[in-house]
């Protein structure tokens, strides 16, 4: 291992090498949250990030006999994750917001649309998941951990090319010099410093001149807090009137796996008044972290169970006091094999186990009295 590593660490090692699987655990397990979080910027999606760490994890280990420690064990990790991410990504389609799908929708004609399948979309990614790690990345890192998984931040990472994907994550979020990249991705430094000058064309290009991070900070925590529990308490009474003037003039709300998303506060508001914020949801929500932002937990009523079940985490994008872009994650799946009813009506069944396994991401109840 490398120079810094500790006497315990290479005594762990050495055992895991072994075939000791509690030493291997042991030896792994203070990367895992970052790793995730690699993987999750590589991909987009909670789930494939979750998949991708198993396989990466369990490809380290078949190559643990091979590592020789000339690097740390942290880069070798990131290495095999960073590689594991590409395989696939070459294996699906690119994840997205419905924003990057298509262009607004008319509210007044065809209500939300059809669902797409989940693998097209972006997933939200739970703040607690993250664990904010200090000391990992290098001053050179150009993004902050939070603002590396803000939603711009993510939608934008999916439209590059995989490997300037690796790339900017390497060196902008991780701190890691052209050559460890170079390194990781079995390449030259040259290759590396091109592929870095066009992707951040490309990202400075679709990221707004501040990051949330920045416009939270400026907001102050209870101005936010003042600002998320009026939205949250407007939902609740479908208050209409009191949610579009909180918008920005130019806003988006979109609701993966929905591709329709609306734009504008009339837009806003043609959706809201004709099928979200009318009283059959009976919504109920509760404030939660994602992506580094402001989000709520909607809980909208379900007969069958006589409780309010878990709906969709909207995360909220400020731009000042006013509310950007809403991005809606729907999880309330239905039984239905019909798409074109699949979590459109509040009548229609959900998929009890699927929304609790959802919610429990985010250390969120299954259901609401």
């Amino acid at each position: 291992m490398s120079p810094d590593s500790t006497v315990a660490d290479r005594a762990l090692l050495e055992t895991a090498r072994k075939g000791d699987e509690a030493a291997y655990a042991k030896l792994v397990g203070p990367h895992r949250t970052e790793l995730h979080a690699h993987c999750y910027r590589m991909l987009g999606s909670v789930q494939d990030a979750e998949d991708a760490l198993q396989d990466a994890l369990l490809r380290a280990w078949k190559a643990l006999p091979t590592f020789e420690g000339r690097s740390s064990l942290r880069s070798w990790l990131y290495r095999i994750a960073t590689n594991t991410s590409l395989d696939a990504i070459g294996r699906r389609p690119k994840r997205i917001l419905p924003i990057d799908y298509g262009p607004p929708a008319d509210p007044h004609d065809g209500g939300v649309g059809e669902p797409l399948v989940e693998s097209v979309w972006i997933e939200p990614y739970p703040d607690e998941t993250l664990g904010i790690e200090e000391g990992y990345a290098s001053p050179d890192a150009r993004y902050e951990q939070r603002e590396s998984v803000e939603l711009a931040f993510i939608a934008a990472l999916q439209l590059l090319p995989a490997n300037q994907r690796a790339v900017l994550i390497l060196r902008e979020v991780l701190g890691f010099s052209a050559q460890e990249t170079a390194d990781t991705l079995d390449t030259s430094v040259a290759s590396v410093n091109s592929a870095l000058q066009r992707a951040r064309a490309t990202i400075e290009k679709r990221l707004p001149e501040q990051s949330q991070q920045e416009t939270l900070r400026a907001l102050g925590d209870e101005r936010l807090r003042e600002l998320v529990e009026q939205y949250a308490d407007a939902w609740e009474r479908n208050d209409v009137d009191t949610v579009v003037s909180m918008l920005a003039e130019d806003a988006s709300f979109t609701m993966p796996p929905m591709s329709r998303w609306f734009h504008g506060r009339a837009g806003i508001r043609g959706f809201l008044e004709g099928y979200s914020m009318i009283p059959d949801w009976r919504w109920r929500n509760l404030p939660v972290k994602a992506n580094g932002q402001a989000a709520l937990a909607f809980y909208s009523w379900d007969q069958e169970q006589g409780a309010r079940v878990p709906f969709a985490v909207n995360v909220l994008t400020f731009e000042g006091e006013e509310i950007k872009q809403v991005d809606a994650f729907i999880v309330r799946g239905s039984q239905d094999p019909d798409p074109e009813v699949q979590a459109r009506t509040p009548e229609q069944p959900a998929d009890y186990e699927k929304l609790a396994a959802a919610y429990a991401r985010f250390n969120l109840p299954a259901q609401l009295d």
